[in-house]
């Protein structure tokens, strides 16, 4: 990691002082660009990285999140949100079936809650096994337009057609790395999970090829410009998957598993009271205000980002209140609610 840092800073990156990674490589306006017309790379290596091995693995996760497992094979994934018994949010993680595991990729301020939770549901006759991966690998991740064309200057065209989190182990630079495609948002790319004592290599292999390098600052915008739910944010144990609009990461038939009955419930009588949306601001605003209509309380503000054309955030409205096109406040700022790309809000046709 010390020798990743040593090429990161000689891109000219500033650090963060709590997680060590880069906030900024001194050109988050190019590199926001590059990141959506052309292809940026961004370090992630603050991410959690869990290991679920043991031949009741796929069962095991099936019963623990909203994802169907039992239908995914080797070289398969999904995204998947892990719930309390009351389908309140902990985390939404991307997991990688392989032939004896399944790597899970979780937010990097969930790792030690879901690791403590995660292992609760382990039983004594379950041949299930738990391991924390982080610090033995550099996750970076691909974002961008020509995402594609970089991957096949180096070697690796077949991964151009496959299916959202299709995964392999690739070698690059005749370094052994997991590529799995798809980059977290609702824009091209790819995650890496890379071995540690090579990620200087890797990433210097990706820039060398034309990725752009950004920091958390830029991520940090794009994820809510795209409308992904963080945690701490927008995913909390105050919402639900339904309302945080991740209705892709749910099986409505796959049965039981911890929280279903309350999610099922919500789905069938249209039970969701609140909803996750973009909202496109007048004025600076601190997440966390209060939004309202006449002087009514409908939401409250989770996220807030300063962009070219003024205030953006995400925020979680009253179901009843209204959705796009909504003109609400936002504490001294005018709103008005606006999609995101990442976000849904619809129920199940089938």
């Amino acid at each position: 990691m010390e020798e990743l840092r040593k090429v990161q800073l000689e891109s000219g990156a500033e650090f963060s002082t709590d997680t060590k990674i880069p906030l900024s490589f001194g050109n988050d306006t190019s590199g926001l660009l590059a990141a959506k017309t052309k292809v940026a790379i961004v370090d992630q290596s603050h991410w959690g990285l869990l290991k679920i091995s043991g031949e009741d693995r796929l069962r095991y996760l099936h019963n623990q999140s909203t994802n169907n497992f039992n239908q995914l094979k080797p070289g398969e994934g999904c995204d998947t949100v892990f719930v309390t018994s009351t389908g309140r949010t902990l985390d939404l993680a991307t997991a990688y079936v392989d032939g004896d595991a399944v790597l899970i990729l979780v937010s990097p301020n969930r790792l030690q809650q879901l690791l403590k939770w995660l292992d609760g549901f382990i039983f004594p006759f379950d041949k299930v096994k738990l391991s924390d991966l982080t610090a033995e690998n550099a996750i970076f991740t691909l974002v961008g337009a020509d995402s594609n064309n970089l991957i096949a200057n180096l070697g690796l065209e077949s991964f151009i057609d496959r299916s959202p989190y299709h995964h392999e182990l690739v070698a690059i630079n005749d370094i052994t790395v997991r590529l799995g495609v798809g980059s977290g948002l609702a824009l091209p790319g790819y995650n890496l999970i890379v071995p540690i004592d090579d990620a200087a290599k890797v990433w210097s292999k990706l820039t060398d090829a034309g990725a752009v390098p950004i920091g958390e600052r830029v991520w940090e915008r794009l994820r809510i410009e795209q409308g992904r739910p963080a945690a701490d944010r927008e995913l909390t144990e105050d919402y639900n998957p339904l309302e945080a609009g991740l209705w892709y990461t749910i099986s409505f038939d796959k049965g039981c598993y911890i929280g279903q009955e309350t999610i099922a419930r919500l789905n069938t009588y249209k039970g969701v009271k609140q909803r996750l949306w973009g909202i496109k601001l007048s004025d600076r605003v601190s997440p966390q205000t209060p939004i309202t209509v006449d002087d009514k309380k409908i939401g409250i503000l989770t996220s807030y980002i300063d962009t070219a054309e003024g205030g953006f955030g995400l925020a979680y409205i009253k179901t009843k209140a209204g959705g796009v096109g909504l003109n609400v406040r936002v504490g001294a700022a005018e709103g008005i609610l606006t999609d995101v790309p990442f976000l849904k809000h619809e129920y199940p046709t089938s």
